[in-house]
Formats: C-alpha cells, structure tokens, sequence
C-alpha cells in the first residue's frame, strides 16, 4: 500500500495560541513520506465563505494565506477555494501514483481536515487523520469534537491517537523520529509510505 502526506491549510492566518504547535510538527512529518501534498485555501470573490457567513479574511493574495511552515523539496502545493481538498484532479494524481492511504494533518480539524477525510474515504481510500498533528484554531472542544465524529464517519482505526515528531538535540545535532500512539500505548513500526521510523514509548515523546 502506498501513501502520502496531506497538509491542509497550516496558513499564518490560522495560527494562534490553539493551533500555534502544528507548524513545527507537520513540517517535520514532511521528512518521514516520499509523497508530499500541501494545500492552502484561497477566499475568492463570491465564494459560499464570504455569501453565506460573512467570512471576508483570506482573500487573494494577503498575508492570510501564506504557509506558516517550510514545504519541503519535493513537496507539492495546490490551492483550494472551498473545504475539502478533493477533486477529480486530486484523485487522478492520487490513482496515478497508486497511493491508496492518505495522511491526514493542519487546520481547522472541524473544517477542512474533516471534511477532506470524509471525502476520501467516499473515494474508496483509506483517510488516516493524525490527531495531533490536526488543531481547531477555533477552540480545543472543536477539535475534540470533530475527533469524535471523524471515529464514527471513516472508523476509530481511521483517526490515530499521538502523531508527533520526537526532536531530540544532541550535541548540536538535531535528530527527527516519528511514532505513532494508537491503544494501550503500542506503537506501530510498519507503515507504508514511509522512508524511515522508530519505535519510541510514548513517554518520551513528552519529554
């Protein structure tokens, strides 16, 4: 089974003190997948956001929509004008490169990482959300919340527990792992997609 890495709008407009951690953690995460997909929103003129709830900010070209974390090399970075980042072009690409498990992380868990999991999983393919690599820049009980409804929509084995880096500095050098915590603190060591892991407890990933 192949897989990516999707990024969903870790935009500065989005960043305050609730979501002000997913930066650092989803540009990390970066390095642990060979398919790299980020995507911004753009609020267009006319769009629903700015006809029907009055949402004005994030407009075309503004300082709303740049990326608040450095893509890496092989990155891909599309733009969005609604919620979800699926689309037939987005499928395509998905078929093309035979990935059939996306990784879901960014901003808002409520909103666009919700909603994109959603439709994936429509599309006949696996949607994993990574809880903590996901925020509501609205409030924590959003993103506790559309966790709970993201269980029942695409599967509790859908939305996994912990998703973060371990940064460990050693002498001057900086060392990035990446575990995964699912139920009864067991860590999965075999994912595809992925150029490198290991195993860690999650105690140490609280250090």
């Amino acid at each position: 089974m192949i897989s990516c890495l999707l990024i969903i709008d870790v935009q500065k407009g989005f960043i305050n003190k609730r979501t002000k951690k997913i930066p650092a953690i989803v540009e990390a995460l970066q390095s642990y997948f060979r398919n790299v997909f980020i995507f911004r929103v753009v609020n267009a003129p006319r769009s629903p956001f700015r006809k029907l709830l009055k949402w004005k900010r994030f407009g075309i070209g503004t300082k709303d929509t740049e990326l608040a974390f450095k893509p890496c090399a092989r990155a891909e970075i599309f733009e969005k004008r609604v919620y979800t980042c699926v689309d037939e072009k987005f499928l395509r690409l998905l078929k093309k490169r035979k990935i059939s498990e996306v990784f879901l992380c960014g901003i808002d868990t409520d909103c666009c990482v919700l909603k994109t999991a959603v439709d994936l999983f429509e599309a006949g393919l696996r949607p994993v959300v990574l809880s903590k690599a996901c925020a509501s820049h609205e409030s924590l009980e959003h993103h506790k919340a559309s966790l709970k409804i993201l269980r029942r929509l695409i599967g509790v084995k859908q939305v996994v527990y912990a998703a973060v880096p371990f940064v460990a500095a050693r002498n001057g050098a900086v060392a990035h792992s990446f575990a995964l915590f699912v139920a009864r603190q067991e860590i999965i060591a075999s994912w595809s997609g992925l150029d490198s892991l290991k195993a860690l407890r999650f105690e140490d990933l609280q250090k």
